[in-house]
C-alpha cells in the first residue's frame, strides 16, 4: 500500500499549507494563548514562545510531515511501511488521541454555534444582557450540549468523507482565507480603539524581570501543542504531500501562519482589555475568570455595550471561533479515518461513519459532565493521571494535553532521531545546514524539552 499510486493528494502546495495551518490554528490560538500571555506579562513571554516555536515546534512538525510523506500512510501504517513495525504503537496512540480530543473539543466548539445565533439575534432585535446564571444553565442543559456537539461533529464528517482534494482542501481554501479576513478586520477595529497602543506595548515590550521558570515551561508547552503535534495530524496530512514540495518551506510557512494568528488574537484581545477600564482593572487584579468565561460570557457583553460596531463584530467573531475550531476538528477526524482506511482497507465512507459514531458516543459523556449528570460531572480517576480533576470533559482534556500529546511527540522525536535510517531523512530534508541543525535539535534538544514537560506533569503540572 505504500507506493501511493491510488492515494489522494493535495492539488497544490498551498492546499496543504492552508489545511495544515487550519489544523494548527484552533481555539487555543484565540483563547488560551492570549490568556497565558496576559498572565505571563506579555513581551518577554512572547519572545520565549517564539524561540520555543523555532527550536521545538518547527523541528517536530518537520519530522512528522517527513514521516507521512515518506511512508505515504497514516500514522499507524507509516511506521511498518518504513520498516519498523514495532513502532506502530506511536501511530495508534495518535489515532486514539484524535478520538479523545474530538470527544470534548466538538462539545466546546458547539458553543460557538450557540454564541453566533445569540449574537445574530441581539444584532437584529437589540442587546439584552443575559442573567449571571445563563451560561451555567446552558452548560447544564444536556440536550443542548449533546445536540450542538453532534452538529459540529456532523459538519466535520461531511467535509472529511469527501476526501483530501475534494473535501478537506476545498473546505480549508474557504475557511482559512475567511478566518484571516475576519481577524484582520478585527485588528482594524482594534486600531481605532483607545487601548491599541498600550496593548502593543504590553505584547511586544519585553520585561525579563517578570519572567520565571514556570513561564518558560508554559511557553514551551504551548509552542508544542499549538502546532497540532503529537496527535498524528501532521503525519496524516504529510502523507498526501507531493514529492516535489519542500517540506522545510511548507513547515516554516505553517508555523509562521499559526504564530501570526496567535499574535493577532492577542493584539485584539488586549486592545479590548486596555480600552475598557473596568475590565482592565479586573484582569490586572487577576480576577478575569476562566478563558471560557472570557470568550463566551465577557466578550459578547463588551461587543454590545462597549464597542462601536458591536452588532457586526459579535457575529463575525463567533464565525471566526467556529471556523478555527472546524479547521482543527477536520484534521483530527482525518487521522482516525485515514487509519481505518490504511490499516483495515475500509472505504472512506465506512471509515468516516465508524469514526464519527465512536466520537459521538464518547462525546455524550463529555456533554453531560458540565452539570447535566451528577455522575459524569463528578467522575474522578487516580490523581496521578488527572491531577484530581473531576468530570469527564476535564479528565479527557487533561489526559490529552498532559499525557497523550507529549508522549506522542516524544516518541516521534526518538524515532526520527535515533531509529529512522539517516539516509531517509537526508532524502526528504536535504543534506545542508538545515538538515544538520534539525538533526541536532530532534535528537537532543526536543526529547529533553518534551521530557521536561512530562516531568512537570508527573510533579502535578497542568498544560490543559
Amino acid at each position: 500500500m505504500g507506493d501511493g499510486t491510488t492515494r489522494d493528494a493535495w492539488s497544490s502546495r498551498w492546499g496543504f499549507v492552508l489545511a495544515a495551518a487550519g489544523s494548527a490554528v484552533g481555539l487555543g490560538n484565540l483563547w488560551k494563548f492570549p490568556y497565558i500571555t496576559w498572565n505571563n506579562r506579555g513581551g518577554a513571554f512572547v519572545l520565549v514562545y517564539l524561540a520555543c516555536i523555532a527550536v521545538i515546534g518547527l523541528p517536530v512538525m518537520l519530522s512528522e510531515i517527513m514521516l507521512g510523506r515518506r511512508a505515504r500512510q497514516s500514522p499507524a501504517a507509516a511506521f511498518p511501511e518504513l520498516g519498523n513495525p514495532k513502532w506502530a504503537f506511536v501511530g495508534w496512540l495518535g489515532a486514539a488521541t484524535g478520538v479523545v480530543i474530538l470527544a470534548f473539543y466538538t462539545v466546546i466548539a458547539g458553543w460557538s454555534l450557540r454564541s453566533f445565533v445569540q449574537c445574530v439575534g441581539w444584532s437584529i432585535n437589540g442587546y439584552e444582557a443575559p442573567s449571571s446564571e445563563a451560561f451555567g444553565a446552558f452548560l447544564a442543559h444536556g440536550p443542548s450540549q449533546i445536540g450542538l456537539g453532534a452538529a459540529f461533529l456532523l459538519f466535520t464528517a461531511v467535509i472529511v468523507v469527501r476526501g483530501i482534494s475534494g473535501g478537506i482542501e476545498k473546505a480549508t481554501r474557504i475557511l482559512m482565507p475567511v478566518l484571516f479576513a475576519i481577524m484582520l478586520y478585527l485588528l482594524v477595529v482594534a486600531i481605532t480603539m483607545d487601548g491599541f497602543g498600550e496593548a502593543l506595548g504590553f505584547l511586544f515590550r519585553p520585561d525579563f524581570s517578570a519572567l520565571g521558570a514556570h513561564a518558560v515551561l508554559e511557553a514551551l508547552g504551548h509552542a508544542f501543542f499549538t502546532l497540532s503535534l503529537g496527535m498524528g495530524a501532521m503525519i496524516t496530512y504529510g502523507s498526501y504531500v507531493s514529492r516535489g514540495d519542500s517540506i522545510v518551506n511548507i513547515s516554516l510557512i505553517v508555523a509562521v501562519l499559526d504564530t501570526v494568528i496567535a499574535l493577532l488574537a492577542c493584539a485584539v484581545m488586549f486592545t479590548i482589555i486596555f480600552s475598557v477600564p473596568s475590565l482592565k482593572e479586573t484582569m490586572q487584579a487577576g480576577e478575569g475568570g476562566s478563558t471560557v468565561g472570557m470568550l463566551f460570557v465577557t466578550l459578547p457583553n463588551l461587543f454590545y455595550t462597549q464597542m462601536t460596531g458591536g452588532s457586526v463584530i459579535g457575529p463575525l467573531f463567533y464565525v471566526l471561533v467556529g471556523f478555527a475550531a472546524l479547521s482543527s476538528t477536520i484534521s483530527l477526524l482525518e487521522v482516525v479515518v485515514a487509519t481505518c482506511v490504511d490499516r483495515f482497507g475500509w472505504a472512506r465512507r465506512k471509515a468516516t461513519a465508524a469514526a464519527t459514531g465512536l466520537v459521538f458516543l464518547l462525546s455524550i459523556g463529555n456533554a453531560l459532565s458540565l452539570g447535566a449528570s451528577k455522575a459524569m460531572s463528578e467522575l474522578k480517576l487516580p490523581k496521578v493521571l488527572t491531577a484530581g480533576k473531576a468530570g469527564v470533559l476535564s479528565i479527557f482534556d487533561h489526559v490529552a494535553a498532559n499525557w497523550l500529546l507529549p508522549l506522542g511527540g516524544l516518541f516521534v522525536t526518538l524515532y526520527v532521531g535515533w531509529v529512522l535510517d539517516e539516509k531517509v531523512a537526508k532524502e526528504e530534508i536535504g543534506t545542508g545546514p538545515v538538515y544538520q541543525g534539525w538533526r541536532i535539535l530532534v535528537r537532543f534538544v526536543c526529547p529533553v524539552a518534551i521530557g521536561w514537560i512530562i516531568y512537570e506533569v508527573l510533579r502535578g503540572g497542568d498544560f490543559s
